[in-house]
Formats: structure tokens, sequence, C-alpha cells
């Protein structure tokens, strides 16, 4: 049975369902904190919302929530949870339900805590982004260098734009991002195996004080500590 964290590619862990399921919320969170003068401008309201999103949001917060579905349409995992992001770096996903699971991010290092495993894996953050799609849009690189995009029209007012890698080894077919009013509310990728994973994110907050703290992670006394 697969679980709601594990899958980070860099980290190769052996759970089939939960494959790229990390990298695709990276993909959200790398988008959010790239340089805004990193993002070409382009045509499609659904893109032109999200490049002002990126360069006027330097932190947030919010609650997500995602499923996953077969290539049939077949509902095979569902969770919800919480999440915060600072520019540059920084992050904390935090999966409630319906296994307590953490991933902090703190400029540096990269920080996965299973709590059923009693287990933390700790990598370096640039290490750990280096192998997956995420490392495309992290930092510096460019929207338009590594993935085709193209305006997808827009559907019960949520302004869509479609992004295709242009490598063939980023195992992802397409990535979706839906904007609504000017923030990001749904985002869908279709994996290499032809699964879905759809998130929908509510309760955004954009550019709230932060409490420093939700950027630092202490390994519980107990936990096994692997560092890779």
């Amino acid at each position: 049975m697969s679980t709601p964290v594990a899958g980070l590619l860099a980290w190769r862990l052996p759970t089939p369902r939960a494959v790229l399921r990390w990298v695709f919320f990276l993909l959200m969170v790398a988008s959010c904190l790239m340089v805004g003068r990193s993002v070409a401008a382009a045509p499609g309201e659904g893109r032109a919302q999200f490049e002002t999103f990126v360069s006027s949001t330097s932190r947030a917060q919010g609650q997500f929530r995602q499923e996953i579905r077969e290539r049939d349409g077949r509902l095979v995992e569902t969770s919800e949870g919480r999440f915060a992001f600072e520019r540059p770096g920084r992050f904390r996903w935090e999966v409630i339900k319906p296994i307590a699971q953490l991933l902090v991010a703190d400029g540096q290092l990269l920080y996965f805590h299973d709590v059923d495993l009693a287990q933390v894996t700790e990598r370096r953050l640039e290490q750990a982004l280096a192998s997956t799609p995420a490392a495309l849009l992290f930092g510096d690189a460019s929207l338009d260098r590594d993935f085709e995009v193209r305006d997808a029209g827009q559907s019960a007012g949520v302004a869509w734009f479609e992004a295709r890698p242009r490598s063939a080894d980023s195992g992802i077919e397409t990535l979706r991002i839906g904007m609504h009013e000017g923030q990001p509310e749904l985002m869908e990728v279709v994996d290499a195996f032809g699964r879905t994973s759809r998130f929908t994110f509510f309760a955004l907050r954009r550019n709230p004080a932060l409490d420093p703290m939700l950027f630092k992670f202490v390994p519980p006394p107990g936990t096994d500590v692997i560092r890779q």
C-alpha cells in the first residue's frame, strides 16, 4: 500500500503507486519559489495569472486535498493536509490524513519524516531535486526552455495552462495548473504510467507573516535518521 509522501524520485522509494507523488507537489512549490524575472511573458489568461502570482508572492500558506486515479479513472488514494513556503528554498508540506507525514526544506536540507515508521530521511535540497522534474522549475530555470506551454482555456471559472516536458526522461506526461482570481486552485499531473494526481488548494494566504520555525526540523527522540 502506498503512502501520501513516499515517492520523491530522488530517494527512489519502492512504492509504485506513490512514484512522482512528491515531485508533483514540488513542481508547484518550485514554481512558486521561482524568481519572477525567470518567467517569460506569454499570452493566455491562465499563464498570465500564474506569472503574476509568482512575481508578487514571496511566501504563502494554505491547505490541500489530493486524489490519485488510475488511467481508467479508478480512485486509488486520497490525502489532505496543509503547506507553507517562503522563497528561496523553504517549504513545509504536512499530510494529516490518512497517515501523518511531513516534508520540510530549510533552504539547504530536505527532511522527510514518516511518523508511522519513526524514520527521517535527510538529504541536501539541491541533490534531492536534481533528479526530479522539480529541478526544471527551481531557481532560475526557464519554463519555456524546459516545457512546451500552452493556454488550455477556461472551465467553471478556472483559467488553465498546460505544460508538457521537453525531456522524455521527466517522468510526467502533462502538468496542468488552474488559476482562479489570481491564485492557483487546481493542479493535475499525468505521470508516465497514465495515473492522474489532482491537487485542490484552498484557504491560501499570500505573503502572510510566517513563523520561521515552520521551516526548521529537529528529528524527534528515538527516530531513525537516514542521511543520504
